[in-house]
């Protein structure tokens, strides 16, 4: 079977437009252009559509998505397996909001009684799905599936009291560091204050703190575009920032 870039779209459900774009990317490039000048897709791209949509759906950026399925390694049975359990770990978290929720009205019209542990359920287990879409292949590359699985059962255990602290740690560290940039020297007193605070925020994920670890963590702020999204939205060239005022704090910089 052969589609056209029109027939294709339509049982995608993305645009004709889209196609195209993929095609210039080098992302998903038709099997021939027929004597008419035609895109025409076989089965092969079909499949490989799916994949991409998978990753998409994910929340993967284009660029490593292609770094994916043009590797020669590509495996697009493994490849599926991934996503089988990615989106098994997705229902386990929305069941676990769902019934956050259920319980919480039930709370309210005086049928149960809810501990402040229980109203925190599944928020933890959404910091870790949000993390696994977003860095999962990276950190696990970089410090292996044990340490990752050990980090995220540490989360997972965190009290009301521990989750609160986590995420005011993360508010301080942006706030010092903001006002640290607007000085420009990232051996400031308070750039220091904001590495400081980044090394307590990791000492929540992490059983066994090193400088050298730190140094690493934020050098791969600035190596990957995604890590420096999620700092440079707040500021542009605050991840860079961020690099350099660990790299102070740690001695990695002199």
């Amino acid at each position: 079977m052969e589609y056209t870039v029109q027939k294709l779209g339509a049982m995608a459900g993305i645009s004709t437009r889209t196609l195209r774009y993929y095609d210039e990317f080098g992302l998903l490039k038709p099997a021939r252009i027929n004597s008419s000048g035609y895109r025409i897709y076989s089965q092969a791209e079909v499949d490989l559509l799916q994949q991409i949509l998978f990753y998409r759906e994910l929340g993967l950026t284009l660029e490593a998505i292609r770094d994916i399925v043009t590797s020669p390694s590509f495996d697009s049975a493994h490849a599926l397996r991934e996503h089988h359990e990615k989106l098994l770990q997705r229902r386990k978290q929305l069941d676990e909001l769902i019934a956050n929720v259920e319980h919480t009205l039930a709370e309210s019209e005086g049928r149960i009684t809810m501990s402040n542990e229980q109203k925190f359920t599944g928020f933890k287990q959404k910091l870790i799905e949000d993390n696994e879409q977003k860095y999962g292949q990276e950190i696990r590359e970089k410090y292996g599936e044990k340490a990752v699985e050990k980090s995220n059962r540490m989360v997972n255990k965190l009290t009301e009291e521990q989750y609160a602290a986590l995420q005011q740690l993360e508010a301080d560290m942006f706030a010092a560091l903001e006002q640290a940039m607007e000085e420009g020297d990232s051996a400031s007193t308070l750039a220091q204050k904001a590495a400081d605070l980044h090394r307590q925020w990791l000492s929540f994920y992490w059983d066994t703190y090193t400088k050298e670890a730190h140094a690493g963590v934020a050098q791969m702020y600035v190596d990957d575009e995604r890590f420096t999204a999620y700092y440079d939205k707040r500021r542009p060239g605050l991840a860079a920032f961020l690099r350099d005022a660990v790299h102070v704090y740690t001695g990695a910089k002199q």
